[in-house]
């Protein structure tokens, strides 16, 4: 079942990841087409914007998080020993360096695992969930967020920030060039049902990218999470650690200070820990925490 259950996700994770890149290719060759009568010059464009967006976000991405969440660093053992030893040991089972470790002063309970690949990897972790857990829960906790680092996880949200930005980018470069009296004239434009057709789709694919981009980010980031769950009971080799770790976070409170933009990094939703809400799920960052518990005690 837990195997099964990472396979799906890898799966899932792949199409989430190819419908982000087909979006931006055919954001870029909308706007080509309506503004330069060309949409492989669009394509390209588009291409090279997302390429700049992401070796700029990945490159800074540990530093800026931690920095937007007021998070602060842990140097040795002696300032948080229990926090450190578990991130030391679930480093060790998982097989990656051990990361930087991070506190942030907040009574929720929360974590979550930030940086560009295993070997430049950072977690951090709440006063409130150090609070509230126990050993075995926080290495669920710890656990969850090492297959994160593991899974090249942070990474590939930091890749979804960039691609979502990239597109919010371009939408704004037509909304303003068209405001300013930019497109291809009348005389260029072709006046049969296929050409006024194509335009009309090419239009409305810019002016609901952003949220589509939105909804491929949200659900890369809730197949993520699912996908963490599993690594961390196979880690731990304990679901019910990690079980009862999410109990406890159903009853958590808002944190108070949180950057939006790395809301989808936590183990949970860092401004409302939600359950599940009919039609609401979607646009969550999250899954629902009775659901993953679900999931967990299946296995």
């Amino acid at each position: 079942m837990l195997y099964q259950q990472i396979a799906k996700n890898k799966r899932k994770t792949v199409f989430v990841l190819a419908g982000f890149l087909i979006l931006v290719a055919l954001i870029g060759a909308a706007i080509g087409y309506l503004f330069a009568g060309t949409a492989v010059g669009g394509i390209i464009i588009a291409g090279v914007l997302a390429v700049i967006y992401m070796s700029v976000m990945v490159s800074q991405s540990t530093d800026v998080v931690m920095n937007m969440n007021n998070a602060q660093e842990v140097h040795s053992a002696q300032e948080a020993p229990e926090l450190w030893h578990v991130v030391e040991d679930m480093a060790m089972v998982a097989q990656v360096p051990m990361p930087r470790v991070f506190i942030i002063d907040d009574p929720s309970p929360n974590a979550f695992a930030t940086g560009n690949d295993p070997q430049h990897s950072a977690v951090a972790a709440t006063t409130g969930l150090l609070q509230i857990m126990n050993r075995e829960e926080l290495e669920g906790v710890i656990g969850h967020e090492m297959s994160h680092v593991r899974n090249y996880d942070v990474r590939l949200q930091t890749i979804a920030l960039a691609l979502s930005a990239a597109i919010t980018a371009l939408v704004n470069f037509a909304g303003n060039f068209w405001w300013f009296g930019g497109g291809r004239s009348s005389d260029d434009d072709d006046d049969s049902a296929i050409g006024i057709f194509v335009i009309i789709g090419s239009i409305l694919l810019i002016i609901l990218a952003p949220l589509a981009a939105s909804i491929a980010q949200m659900a890369l980031s809730r197949n993520r999470e699912y996908l963490a769950d599993a690594g961390a009971v196979e880690l731990t080799r304990n679901p019910h650690g990690l079980i009862s770790a999410l109990q406890k976070l159903q009853n958590a409170q808002p944190m108070k200070k949180v950057a939006p933009s790395s809301s989808s990094l936590y183990i949970s939703d860092p401004e409302l820990n939600r359950r599940h809400k009919r039609f609401a799920h979607l646009f969550d960052t999250h899954p629902p925490l009775d659901e993953r518990i679900a999931r967990l005690e299946e296995m």
